[in-house]
């Protein structure tokens, strides 16, 4: 069998208005874009083997078993004023399995994550959800 394409949807609700944010691909920015008050989301396109594994110029890799995206901020993302040069790492190596039996029958699976530490800056390295990958 092929590897599957899903979309996964990483959801920032409140990012740092002003500063700039976008995935990584590879090792460069990709289509970044400058926050407001607004939610901010990416669609990361993935692609997934027969037993679970992500693929794809999005994903990264650190062991065995874990996998990640990364979100750039400020300077990472090409913000050269920034304050901030600065990564968030989303894992995604724990999505449940029946969420990517979701995913392979064409539904998106959503992330809602933090954008902001507790000093008011840019949330940075990695980065959990309180809600969890939920399925749209």
């Amino acid at each position: 069998m092929a590897d599957t394409p899903i979309t996964l949807r990483l959801t920032i609700a409140d990012p740092v208005p002003g500063v700039r944010y976008s995935l990584q691909q590879d090792d460069m920015p990709f289509e970044p874009v400058t926050a407001s008050d607004a939610p901010l989301s990416f669609d990361v396109p993935v692609r997934l083997s027969d037993d679970n594994r992500f693929l794809g110029p999005f994903v990264r890799r650190e062991g065995p078993a874990r996998r990640f995206v990364y979100i750039r901020i400020g300077q990472s993302a090409g913000q050269h004023d920034s304050l901030w040069t600065r990564r968030a790492k989303i894992d995604i190596h724990d999505i449940p399995p029946a969420l990517l039996d979701q995913a392979r029958a064409g539904r998106i699976l959503e992330i809602i994550l933090p954008g902001k530490g507790k000093d008011g800056s840019p949330a940075c390295a990695t980065v959990r959800s309180a809600t969890g990958w939920k399925a749209l």
